[in-house]
């Protein structure tokens, strides 16, 4: 038999580098890359599964980028 070995998907952690007045997040950045996002462009790059451990939930009717909840406070975006 072939032994069958999956290899796990690299969180990429990504950080609020931006904020309008309101306190939305509106910039990140790929902590790795160093990329940085407008906040469609990270809902984008999310919808496409280029960030695992992150989703989509709709806050006052925008899409918006959120980290999926691992318990720890200290890693939200913010």
């Amino acid at each position: 038999m072939k032994k069958v070995t999956t290899k796990a998907k690299k969180i990429i952690r990504v950080k609020t580098i931006k904020e309008n007045d309101t306190g939305r997040n509106i910039r990140f950045q790929d902590i790795a890359s160093k990329k940085e996002m407008t906040d469609k462009g990270f809902v984008r790059a999310i919808k496409k599964g280029d960030y695992d451990g992150y989703h989509i939930r709709k806050i006052n009717g925008i899409d918006t980028p959120v980290s999926n909840p691992n318990g720890r406070e200290s890693d939200n975006l913010g």
